[in-house]
């Protein structure tokens, strides 16, 4: 091999070697703002008052009455957009009196701003949305998943195929990936739906990780509100008790090792103490 050939080689192995060093050398921090989550917004997804709490504490808190809020989550990737939950359906913005429920120990929603106004405020289309998912059926989580038909709806199997005498849970024509189980996202450990069945049988909750925020666990309606949490209250309503309480211990594994923060998705305390859209976490 010739000087100039040694010479053309060796210079094209010292530029690989510097840059997988600077890849590797990176802090984890910018490694993960290149490359995973750059930006999570909660958005109101609506506002409501609970009649009666014991429906979700057996035996507790019977008769007493408490402000519910309903977020949705909308997560920027490197490789695109995912919506965590949908919320209260968008037509309830325009009901004067609210979405009434017929049991008046549930609660009575209402929605202060629509999902589809929050979106274009931050300049986000449906059509821009890669992926929606819902950690379960209810409305109040699912109620505007038809917005979105050109998204893909990543969904519990359990939960896509649980009978319903009104019909389809999911609107038939979206495509949906049907899961059985945990599932990556991104493919990068940023984004990680969990099984938490219990409350529905294929609910589901999410795993996020950012560089500044760290690791946070959107829980879905594995509790409703912090106190239930904190005595590991399983709701009569729950599909199923022992996984209920099974899905509580496991986020609670997660948050023990993963020093990861819980985000109660009703909890109006906890919510009023985050930063709401436009605002974000990264």
């Amino acid at each position: 091999m010739t000087p100039s050939r040694v010479t053309v080689l060796s210079g094209a192995l010292a530029l690989a070697l510097g840059l997988l060093q600077a890849c590797t050398s990176a802090p984890q921090g910018d490694r993960e703002a290149q490359s995973g989550i750059q930006r999570l917004y909660i958005l109101n997804c609506g506002e409501g008052v609970a009649g009666d709490i014991s429906r979700w504490s057996p035996g507790v808190n019977v008769g007493k009455s408490m402000d519910f809020v309903d977020n949705c989550y909308l997560i920027r990737h490197a490789k695109g957009w995912l919506l965590w939950d949908t919320g209260v359906p968008d037509a309830v913005a325009a009901m004067p009196d609210g979405l009434r429920p017929g049991d008046p120990r549930a609660t009575h929603w209402r929605r202060p701003r629509t999902l589809a106004a929050q979106l274009a405020e931050i300049g986000v289309k449906p059509s821009d949305v890669r992926y929606v998912a819902v950690s379960h059926s209810h409305p109040d989580h699912a109620g505007n998943l038809a917005m979105f038909p050109g998204a893909m709806l990543l969904v519990q199997k359990a939960e896509y195929e649980w009978p319903q005498e009104s019909g389809p849970r999911f609107p038939p024509q979206m495509p949906a990936t049907r899961l059985a189980g945990d599932h990556d996202v991104f493919g990068d450990g940023s984004a990680m739906i969990l099984a938490t069945p219990g409350h529905t049988p294929g609910h589901q909750s999410l795993v996020v990780r950012m560089p500044r925020t760290g690791v946070v666990i959107l829980a879905g309606d594995v509790a409703h509100f912090r106190e239930n949490w904190e005595a590991r209250r399983v709701p009569a309503i729950n599909f199923n008790k022992e996984q209920s309480s099974a899905s509580m211990q496991r986020l609670a594994g997660v948050m023990a090792t993963q020093n990861a923060q819980l985000w109660i998705n009703h909890d109006k305390a906890q919510r009023d103490s985050l930063k709401m859209s436009p605002a974000f976490y990264d």
